[in-house]
């Protein structure tokens, strides 16, 4: 299907929009519920926030800007705030935007009628008419034209969350438009959705991209899809609700184990803050469309997601989150980091040890360091990438978990991603959570020249060094001591990137193995 769908998009890929008159909308049988979980983007009529960098959009050349990052442009098409909190205050500035995108994209034209933010903004669109926002026939007339395009541009040579998009908004048009028209596009949706929610959604609950970040989008996605079929019931079959309904609980538990105490995700392959919402917003979303949120129960001592190949351990007042998955879909890894064996670290509800997060898209050298393995709290041999990650999405040959063992505060595994180096070498891993300690292990089993075993630290902690003694420092004054063995430490200055945009000091912790073994013990009281 892949294959196909990137030999269509290339060769055979329509580029005539379809103009005719748009079909009539369907009435709402049942209520929407408004929800608002996205933060304010639109600072006035023309300036926007996005990515944490502000710009002005005040002409039409400025849609498509070839100085402005890509994604910086395609948040801009997205129109997310039309429902982010407060829209209600913005909503002359939003039909002032509405007709000017309308005027100002020629259809078929740009960034903006790319399938990925034609699909965000029509679903936008929709939900901001469900508000009891008035469409003008002009508006209504763009939708379906932008519709009709989507339906002829499905991006089934990307597949994944974009194709889970795609499908998303064929079924809100379908509901929102009615007649021959509509419901084929309802049909194609639902048909897309009916092989994808189970291709896309693991039994663990965890969605098969392996980045908490883009869970929570599809999360939100299936939330927003069981809230449509409140508004126009009985016209998405029974059976698919209560699918999506239990596919949701299930998504919502997975995502509280690969939360962390603060309330924000772990950043394990592309993952940042500011992108999708946080678990307490979409449980309290979910909470409200009847969805059964009890199943997303108090973690256990270990909580092993077996089909993601993730870890949760959590004791006392510590939460630790383990990456013992594979790099993700063998035909899908744009999304992966060469992070295998990394690992985070809460302690009293701080961040200690973390992932260096994510901060750009696209091609250079700054996309390539932030996907490589050195930029993660693992360890690297001969100075190489666990996974051979290129490219700004793509993945070569790629490091595979094997011999995982899971008991009570004890997991352990290794990964073959260095195999491909002189010496054949095997990383293997053990995490070992008691009550007041963390001990890590790290061994090398084969030839090789240079191992180091890094672990980040977050900005807000502190490398305190007195006489003899090394510590961190939390915020609030509690002090984590910590001690190696078998390798030669030092403190290096490094970055964490916790939004897209920003890179923030922190400092890193580095072990250049003396042996084959090193360790490092994290203890507090």
């Amino acid at each position: 299907m892949q294959t196909y769908g990137r030999l269509w998009h290339r060769l055979l890929n329509p580029s005539c929009p379809n103009l005719r008159l748009a079909p009539s909308l369907r009435q709402p049988s049942g209520d929407w519920l408004n929800f608002p979980i996205r933060q304010k983007s639109m600072l006035g009529n023309d300036t926007f926030q996005f990515l944490n960098v502000v710009r002005n959009a005040c002409c039409a050349d400025d849609w498509n800007d070839p100085q402005k990052e890509k994604l910086w442009l395609y948040n801009l098409h997205y129109f997310d705030d039309l429902n982010a909190v407060g829209a209600e205050n913005r909503v002359e500035w939003h039909r002032a935007l509405i007709a000017r995108w309308i005027k100002e994209n020629t259809p078929g034209v740009g960034n903006g009628w790319e399938p990925y933010p034609t699909s965000l903004r029509i679903v936008n669109w929709i939900k901001w008419a469900l508000k009891g926002n008035i469409l003008e026939a002009t508006w209504i007339h763009s939708l379906a034209v932008q519709v009709r395009w989507l339906r002829r541009h499905i991006e089934w040579h990307l597949l994944g969350n974009h194709l889970f998009a795609n499908a998303k908004t064929l079924v809100f048009a379908g509901l929102f438009f009615e007649g021959e028209e509509a419901d084929e596009w309802l049909e194609k949706g639902l048909e897309i959705l009916k092989r994808e929610v189970s291709e896309q959604i693991l039994e663990d609950g965890g969605h098969f991209e392996l980045s908490p970040m883009y869970h929570a989008i599809i999360l939100e996605d299936i939330l927003d899809l069981v809230n449509a079929t409140g508004t126009w019931p009985g016209h998405v079959p029974h059976v698919l609700v209560s699918q999506w309904r239990e596919v949701g609980a299930r998504m919502l538990c997975w995502l509280k184990g690969l939360t962390h105490p603060d309330g924000g995700i772990a950043f394990f392959n592309d993952a940042a803050f500011g992108i999708a919402p946080g678990y307490a917003v979409l449980e309290e979303y979910a909470r409200r469309l009847g969805i059964d949120t009890a199943s997303a129960k108090s973690a256990e001592i270990c909580t092993h997601f077996a089909d993601s190949g993730y870890v949760r351990l959590e004791r006392g007042n510590a939460v630790a989150l383990l990456d013992v998955a594979q790099i993700g879909p063998i035909y899908l890894p744009g999304h992966a980091h060469a992070d295998t064996l990394s690992f985070e670290l809460s302690l009293f509800g701080q961040r200690v040890v973390v992932n260096s997060g994510t901060a750009q898209y696209g091609l250079g050298p700054e996309r390539l360091r932030q996907r490589g393995t050195a930029a993660h709290s693992t360890v690297t041999v001969n100075g190489a990438d666990s996974s051979e990650v290129w490219s700004g999405f793509r993945v070569a040959r790629r490091a595979r978990p094997f011999g995982l063992e899971v008991q009570e505060g004890i997991v352990t595994c290794a990964h073959d991603g260095y195999r491909r180096l002189h010496g054949h070498p095997i990383h293997r891993r053990s995490w070992r959570l008691a009550e007041h300690s963390l001990k890590v292990v790290d061994t090398i089993e084969g030839g090789f020249h240079e191992a180091v075993a890094r672990f980040y630290l977050h900005p807000a902690v502190e490398v305190i060094s007195e006489s003899k003694d090394v510590f961190l420092r939390l915020p609030e004054g509690r002090v984590v001591r910590w001690s190696t063995v078998g390798g030669t430490a030092r403190v290096v200055s490094a970055a964490w990137h916790p939004e897209f945009g920003l890179s923030v000091p922190c400092k890193c912790i580095e072990i250049l193995f003396e042996g084959r073994e090193a360790s490092m013990k994290f203890a507090w009281d």
